[in-house]
């Protein structure tokens, strides 16, 4: 049977101090160790759990601790596993399971203050490898919880004997940490951010995008489900129609009647077709803020002549004009660009490269060929020009009953015939792939561009937000004299989907029907002041990059700042801030009692004389205790102590006739106190 302390867990005000202090820091290090389960493996969150919670019913029933055969056969098995699991004990992954089974296993063996130390240290360590899978504000919020948890356990650690309640370590924890908070900002603002010592590098498959480097029918209609961001944008001046925002991504050119793939893929020994861009009118300035994809993409409006401005990182763009990073956008990753809306590019006369571009697989989609041959019978269209040939196709989606849906269902193996003979309806992908395979079919050369169109502007902070559900697909055709010319059929179907702010719906769930019910813009406030408050965590914390740094110096005077001016000023802040302390401690022992001052400085006098001065004595009780050695009763030091008990305590009459404090500080430098055994 449970003992009676397992009656305190109805009221754990009642526990022992060890118990109630150890099941708090048991409390902290779960909350740690918590956003990690997603990263570890499964048998480390499920050891490192059990670990806590027997640790906590030992506590709980003061059990003793299990012997260190346990903790040594419990490492040698995880020290296996971790091997088996990671091929390694190195590296970023494999050493995240070490320290979580470190800390928990630690628990274990605390036995003393020496070992509850060991675990505030491992536990601050846990803490920060945290920041290795996410740097999100959530993880840097939770992550702030557990460092004032770490903080109080540590501070009520040092506190003497006796039953202080944790409230008032965690004040004092929290006071702590608002007075470090200056020099933290200083360190984040100034501390040299010199590559690659700064920060740590992202893996590439924590990320995802709504685009993928191939298409298949009905792969974006599910990701239009998705309302996270994929990137955010500021505008310099102007922005442009919704109509004009085409974010570009991988061009697709290659079709084997299910699939969509990059031409470059599957020929990279062919000659490119030639870029030939040419731009006209005014530029489009704009800073993009892009969200981690763990591809190389660099997503600009249409079409951008001029790389973009990355820091440390070199690009390059395909003869398709999709810019591309030299490394994969594992982090939040922030460019300047500027794009002209007006552009032509790409051969302007019929080369060998172009038949590519009409090529079809045999046995697929036969309905469709034989409309292509119906067009190109219509005496009108008969020598028509591409062009024209195109706004034929698009008169027939505008006037043929085709639909744009949410749920296009999935389509079987002729695709094109499908959409337009059986099921008239679909998502961007299944309107642009049917009208690249008419236009193909009709010997016009066509293919297809994945990306982002429209957005919407967040009215807390000015930032255009685009997300996964803006993932789009058109068409480019190729014409004589113009060459590749984008043409996006989803309009012809659906002109709200391109022109305005209308979007299909994400099918909401209980509770978000509940809120919009009640209030049908709360979900819309809320979604946009949080999403304003993360972008500004993302600019200003995780995007907080050396050049930016050296932009601040410049402001504050600097004409050529470098990495060691930072050191210089950081220097000088640091060094100023010291000064500042000093004089705040100096103010401080200025508003203490110099009486008490001066009482404390005789109590450490007669300890380093041997004497024993247990805390809190008063004047007589230590001249008392100066009386039982050898020449200390009527000593000069033991009358100077009965003199400053009168400072204070005696009546004024008597108080006037002793010697006042200035006085007997005097007084204090000159005496000698006898000296004791040690004790």
């Amino acid at each position: 049977m449970l003992n009676t302390q397992a009656l305190n867990l109805q009221d754990l005000r009642h526990l022992p101090r060890e118990a109630r202090d150890t099941l708090f820091l048991l409390g902290v290090i779960a909350w740690v160790v918590l956003p990690q389960v997603s990263h570890l493996p499964l048998w480390c969150s499920l050891l490192a759990a059990t670990v806590l919670v027997w640790r906590g019913w030992l506590a709980l029933l003061s059990r003793p601790l299990p012997s260190r055969w346990w903790l040594l056969a419990l490492l040698v098995a995880t020290l296996s596993a971790t091997l088996f699991t990671h091929k390694t004990l190195l590296g970023r992954d494999a050493g995240v399971t070490l320290i979580v089974v470190l800390l928990a296993l630690k628990t274990l063996e605390m036995r003393a203050r020496r070992d509850a130390f060991v675990i505030f240290f491992l536990g601050f360590f846990t803490m920060l490898t945290n920041f290795f899978f996410s740097q999100s504000l959530l993880t840097a919020a939770a992550m702030l919880i557990a460092l004032l948890g770490l903080l109080t356990a540590l501070v009520n650690a040092h506190m003497p004997v006796g039953r202080p309640p944790l409230s008032q370590a965690a004040r004092l924890a929290i006071r702590m940490a608002v007075l470090g908070a200056p020099v933290m900002v200083a360190l984040f603002v100034l501390f040299p951010r010199v590559a690659p010592l700064w920060g740590i590098p992202g893996d590439g498959a924590t990320g995802r995008t709504g685009l993928s480097s191939s298409m298949q029918v009905g792969t974006i209609a599910t990701l239009a489900q998705d309302e996270s961001i994929a990137l955010r944008l500021k505008f310099d001046g102007p922005v442009p129609r919704q109509s004009e925002l085409y974010y570009r991504g991988p061009v697709l050119s290659l079709f084997d009647g299910r699939e969509w793939k990059p031409m470059s893929s599957a020929f990279p020994a062919r000659s490119p077709l030639p870029v030939n861009l040419k731009v006209s009118g005014e530029p489009v300035r704009y800073e993009v803020t892009l969200e981690p994809s763990g591809r190389p993409w660099l997503f600009v409006l249409d079409a951008a002549e001029q790389a973009p401005q990355l820091q440390d990182v070199a690009t390059r763009m395909t003869p398709d004009l999709q810019w591309l990073a030299d490394q994969p956008v594992n982090d939040a990753m922030r460019y300047r660009a500027q794009s002209h809306l007006s552009f032509s590019h790409g051969p302007q006369k019929m080369s060998p490269s172009l038949i590519e571009y009409v090529q079809l697989p045999p046995g697929f989609n036969p309905r469709t060929l034989q409309l292509a041959l119906d067009i190109r019978r219509d005496p009108q269209l008969a020598n028509a020009d591409a062009l024209t040939l195109s706004n034929a196709v698009l008169q027939r989606l505008r006037t043929g009953g085709y639909n744009y849906t949410f749920e296009p269902g999935v389509y079987g193996l002729h695709t094109a015939d499908e959409f337009w003979f059986d099921r008239r309806e679909g998502f961007c992908e299944h309107i642009a792939s049917a009208y690249a395979v008419l236009m193909r079919a009709m010997d016009v050369p066509a293919r297809v561009v994945t990306g982002y169109q429209g957005g919407e502007r967040n009215a807390v902070d000015g930032y255009w937000v685009v997300r996964q559900s803006d993932a789009h697909a058109w068409a480019e055709i190729w014409q004589a004299g113009q060459g590749w010319v984008r043409v996006d059929p989803t309009s012809a179907v659906a002109p709200a989907r391109i022109g305005t702010f209308q979007r299909l719906q994400v099918p909401r769930n209980v509770l978000q029907q509940a809120v919009a019910t009640l209030s049908p813009d709360a979900l819309a406030r809320v979604r946009a002041v949080w999403e304003a408050v993360n972008n500004g965590w993302n600019q200003w914390v995780l995007n907080y990059s050396q050049g930016r740094q050296l932009s601040l110096l410049r402001d504050i005077g600097f004409v050529s700042p470098s990495w060691e001016d930072l050191g210089y000023v950081l220097a000088a802040l640091l060094a100023g801030a010291s000064l500042v302390g000093a004089a705040w401690t100096l103010w401080d022992r200025g508003r203490q009692d110099p009486w008490l001052r001066l009482l404390q400085r005789a109590r450490r006098r007669m300890q380093r004389a041997g004497l024993s001065v247990p805390e809190g004595c008063t004047p007589r009780e230590m001249a008392a205790v100066l009386a039982q050695v050898p020449g200390g009763s009527g000593s000069a030091a033991h009358r100077w102590l009965l003199q400053l008990e009168a400072q204070r305590y005696a009546a004024p009459a008597q108080r006037a006739q002793s010697p006042d404090l200035s006085r007997l500080r005097q007084a204090f430098g000159q005496l000698d106190w006898p000296q004791g055994s040690a004790p």
